[in-house]
């Protein structure tokens, strides 16, 4: 749990609701000039950003019987201004931008700065899981699409012996292939171009934040699924940076994100004043990736957004009422070294051959890890826990190599309940013990997460060993086997590739949407 800090004196009080209320006055002006400093466009398919896609003889013929779609609105927003076509983003509005995560010095991965605190007053009614879904102000016949998907997904054939699918990965493999197959045939996803960068369109590649970026540059540059006519698409991409949201307009020492908040919510009053597409379903046919912690805390100021949107989110907690499961996509959160070679380094020892039965370290922040530490720190040989590692240790092996040499990579929460440590267990084939209650695993929609992991209830920390030793050894090296075997869906290319994990996290927001359509 983030650090709740202790009152303050009254003037440095005073002093704060005047920094609070500076940053709000920013992010009104940053808000304007983001998204106006794009080219502006009556027509949203005259933008660079949007790919068409040409549909097989069969979806257009499909297509063709289908009732049509409702034509764009005229643009009413108050935004839309007349302003001078070289814009830019004026870094100088803004207070001093928060610092990116230190490097940490044992582990070599990044770790989240202390957070404001942002689980004071969660939103009385939200709910956890999936609520009554909106009902679209008029049928389009990607709605048809998405209701025959639905019927076909219901009656999938079986499969058996696919060589691509390994069934114990997944909680039905033939639903999963079937939803899979579809996507690929019928998917069709509007980008909107508006807004500028840095915090549109601006994609991270690097760190721990690498999830929402790598996906934000594969998704604008793809061509199979993004389409040009809006009218045709099943979903909408807002195309934001959660984590350049807090770069760009968090001030240090306000203990807030409503600057951030306010920004979240004018850009989707802006979309939805300027396009017909958000009003038509209140939201609920539109999509955002967010890796940053804070991510689901910015929509508390719109409530279609934080109720109906789709949030893709590595913060993917249902205790705190904003990630709805059933509705929302739990992200997988990557860090990547080197965005030239996302592939550098995967890999690790035999079963046979690894020798740590567990192994964790990194900082001493969130509730689970002081205890993990208390317990296992330097107490027994076998359980290698380190708040970070000795300088002693690191000489004859690094971070990388105690998870390529462990049995068990232990993955126990932060200051939120997402990890980096559960994807990099896998990269480097090590079982993730997973210990985080509340948290919703990434893909947990398709995977069968207890075939290649162990999750632990944060209660059991004293008993980790003895439950990591009752394992049996077939069963382990099954697990192991199955990491081996899961890596794939986890892994980013350049160029995307057939059931990796750019196509993952497109799969679980599309089923996630074809769930949602109703069935007269």
């Amino acid at each position: 749990m983030p650090h709740h800090p202790s009152p303050l004196p009254c003037n440095l009080l005073t002093r704060r609701r005047a920094v609070t209320a500076c940053a709000a006055v920013a992010a009104l002006a940053a808000t304007a000039l983001f998204l106006l400093a794009a080219p502006a466009t009556e027509d949203p398919t005259r933008h660079p950003y949007l790919v068409g896609s040409l549909l097989d003889n069969t979806s257009n013929a499909h297509s063709s019987s289908l009732p049509p779609a409702e034509p764009p609105l005229p643009s009413t927003s108050i935004l839309e201004t007349n302003l001078p076509s070289g814009i830019t983003t004026a870094h100088s509005m803004f207070l001093v931008p928060s610092p990116s995560p230190a490097e940490n010095l044992d582990d070599g991965s990044m770790e989240e700065t202390e957070p404001p605190d942002l689980k004071e007053n969660p939103p009385a009614e939200s709910a956890p899981f999936l609520q009554e879904v909106p009902v679209p102000l008029w049928s389009t016949a990607a709605d048809e699409e998405l209701i025959y998907a639905k019927k076909e997904i219901t009656i999938a054939p079986l499969v058996s012996n696919d060589p691509d699918l390994h069934a114990p990965l997944f909680r039905n493999v033939s639903i999963f292939r079937r939803s899979y197959e579809l996507m690929e045939r019928l998917l069709k996803v509007f980008v909107y171009h508006d807004g500028a960068k840095p915090i549109f369109h601006s994609p991270e590649l690097k760190g721990i934040y690498a999830s929402e970026g790598w996906f934000m540059k594969l998704m604008e540059g793809n061509q199979h699924f993004v389409v040009r006519d809006p009218n045709r698409a099943h979903l909408f991409y807002l195309p934001y940076s959660s984590h350049r949201l807090e770069h760009n307009l968090y001030v240090p020492g306000s203990n807030t994100i409503e600057p951030l908040s306010i920004f979240v919510k004018n850009y989707i009053d802006f979309i939805s004043a300027k396009f017909p597409y958000w009003n038509r379903t209140k939201g609920a046919d539109h999509f955002f990736v967010a890796c940053h912690d804070w991510g689901p805390y910015t929509t508390k100021l719109h409530d279609e957004l934080r109720k109906n949107t789709i949030k893709a989110l590595c913060n993917a907690d249902i205790s705190e009422g904003v990630f709805i499961h059933g509705r929302d996509v739990s992200l997988p959160e990557t860090f990547l070294r080197s965005p030239r070679r996302p592939l550098r380094g995967i890999g690790g020892k035999p079963a046979a051959e690894r020798s740590i039965l567990a192994f964790f370290a990194g900082q001493m922040h969130g509730r689970v890890r002081p205890v993990l530490l208390q317990y296992w720190g330097g107490k027994d040989a076998d359980m290698r826990i380190y708040d970070r590692l000795p300088h002693r240790i690191t000489r004859r092996m690094n971070y990388v190599q105690h998870m390529k040499s462990s049995k068990y990579c232990i993955c126990p929460m932060g200051y939120e309940v997402n990890s980096p440590r559960i994807v990099e267990a896998i990269y480097y084939e090590c079982v993730p013990v997973i210990i985080a209650d509340n948290f919703v695993l990434p893909f947990d929609d398709a995977l069968n997460w207890s075939a290649f992991s162990v999750v632990i209830p944060e209660k059991d920390v004293p008993k980790l060993k003895q439950i990591l030793l009752e394992i049996p050894e077939d069963q382990y090296m099954a697990m192991q086997s199955n990491v081996q075997r899961v890596q794939r869906h986890f892994i980013w290319h350049p160029n995307p590739i057939k059931y990796d994990i750019f196509h993952m996290i497109l799969h679980s927001v599309w089923y996630s949407r074809v769930n949602q359509i109703q069935i007269e």
